[in-house]
């Protein structure tokens, strides 16, 4: 495997958490959320920490229902990934959400972290234990 850094977002109209891994892919800390990042000025502070954290590749957790359908706000966060990866120069792909946020409601009884950047860190978290991130080749 090959040391990299990656971004994990927790996107949301209002707030988009974040939070990144080591190099190594084994520590995830949160970071501050982003307010707004479908706006320019949000893409922009986006891309700043992409290139201030040396970041490879960037997950954006989508919101897919239990049923596995896109609803309204898949598809919102469908279009926030279309501009995303139009601005970055690294990979950016979306990752299923379906639990994060229950996960780290869970996780975040006695934090004073910022949920939604602590759903981007059970989001990332899922993604390095993953199959995908383990072994790239047999990526999508």
């Amino acid at each position: 495997m090959i040391p990299t850094r990656i971004l994990a977002l927790d996107y949301g109209r209002v707030h988009t958490g974040v939070a990144i891994c080591d190099p190594t892919g084994t520590i995830v800390r949160p970071m501050e959320a982003v307010r707004e990042a479908a706006t320019p000025e949000g893409i922009r502070k986006i891309a700043a920490l992409v290139e201030s954290e040396r970041i490879s590749a960037v997950i954006v957790g989508l919101p897919v229902s239990l049923s596995g359908e896109l609803g309204t706000q898949a598809m919102e966060t469908a279009d926030f990934v279309k501009d995303l990866a139009g601005t970055l120069t690294v990979k950016v792909r979306t990752w299923d959400e379906r639990f994060t946020s229950k996960l780290a409601a869970q996780k975040g009884r006695h934090s004073d972290t910022n949920p939604h950047s602590l759903a981007a860190c059970c989001l990332l978290e899922d993604y390095l234990g993953s199959e995908e991130f383990r072994e790239p080749g047999k990526e999508e």
